[in-house]
């Protein structure tokens, strides 16, 4: 017996007149893609971006906070040509703000005029009809992600921030990719999109949460990789100066900091030194500048003293 492609086996058990879309070849479609939109990834990336395109499965994206969970699904919506549709995650987040909620002023308002134009023989079941559909309705960021017809990638940030009665909510999500509405029954989805769920490992997940999907550690990049991003990122820069960037983080990240720099803040760095005009820099330079890549006055001062301690300049 011909097992089924994922695509089509998900479609059928959804009910979906049409197959999931396919957004990238190959894993090196993928890379290059996310490349001409300034996102380099790394095979391990490339690989699975594309898996979750082709196994119509959510990505669970894990690593430190600033090193480029958040982009790389803005950067694979823009790179497929989808729109992204954020929820962002927080302590006390819920249904209303997660997948729907009521207009409940406007509902009220609905009521009122119907009272004002000498309604009173409407029935209230006739009104709760009228006041319970979809006109009535607020989409948040999950509802409107399962229930559009253009192409959609769903970023799910920072889920790890959530309570587990929401994270159990999101689990009916990716496995349906239906809501259940009270009033108005079961919507479902229209098409099925990418979803990327990141994580900065503030709380362990469920393994339930995990098993639905592909996963993904972005850690650190090496000198090179690190080096080709500033590059990318940042106009203007010289060469030298980017690879010296490069390496002066990769070694302050080996020290024992409250928080080591990351790629964001790596970023903002070589910007202020380009507005600075340096095309390269000396240990007495790059300490006088460091408190735009650390953010802690006493990892500032260790940095500081592992700089000055060095014999040789940067270079």
């Amino acid at each position: 017996m011909t097992s089924l492609d994922p695509r089509q086996e998900l479609a059928q058990r959804l009910g979906l007149e049409h197959l999931p879309p396919v957004h990238f070849e190959s894993a090196a479609d993928v890379r290059t893609r996310l490349a001409a939109h300034d996102y380099l990834s790394d095979d391990a990336i490339a690989s699975v971006a594309f898996l979750a395109d082709r196994l119509a499965k959510p990505v669970l994206v894990e690593g430190p906070a600033g090193t480029g969970k958040t982009a790389l699904a803005k950067a694979v919506a823009d790179a497929a040509g989808a729109r992204l549709v954020r929820l962002q995650c927080y302590e006390g987040l819920d249904e209303s703000k997660a997948l729907y909620e009521w207009n409940y002023r406007k509902q009220l308002l609905r009521i009122q005029a119907g009272r004002t134009e000498g309604e009173a023989h409407e029935s209230w079941g006739e009104l709760e009809e009228d006041i319970f559909s979809g006109e009535f309705l607020l989409t948040r960021p999950l509802l409107e992600a399962i229930s559009a017809t253009d192409p959609v990638v769903l970023l799910i940030d920072e889920v790890d921030r959530v309570e587990l009665e929401t994270e159990a909510l999101l689990l009916e999500i990716l496995s349906e990719y239906q809501v259940s509405i009270p009033e108005l029954g079961t919507v479902r989805a229209q098409q099925i999109p990418m979803v990327f769920l990141t994580s900065n490992n503030t709380r362990e997940l469920s393994e339930a949460l995990k098993r639905r999907c592909l996963y993904l550690y972005i850690g650190y990049p090496d000198v090179e990789r690190e080096r080709d991003i500033i590059l990318a990122r940042v106009p203007g820069i010289a060469a030298a100066l980017a690879q010296q960037i490069a390496q002066v983080v990769r070694s302050l990240r080996s020290l024992d900091l409250k928080k080591a720099p990351s790629v964001s803040e790596t970023l903002d760095w070589a910007r202020t030194l380009v507005i600075l005009g340096r095309e390269e820099i000396g240990a007495e330079e790059a300490v006088a500048t460091l408190h735009i890549l650390l953010k802690y006055q006493s990892d500032i001062e260790r940095a500081s003293k592992e700089l000055l301690g060095r014999t040789v300049n940067l270079a």
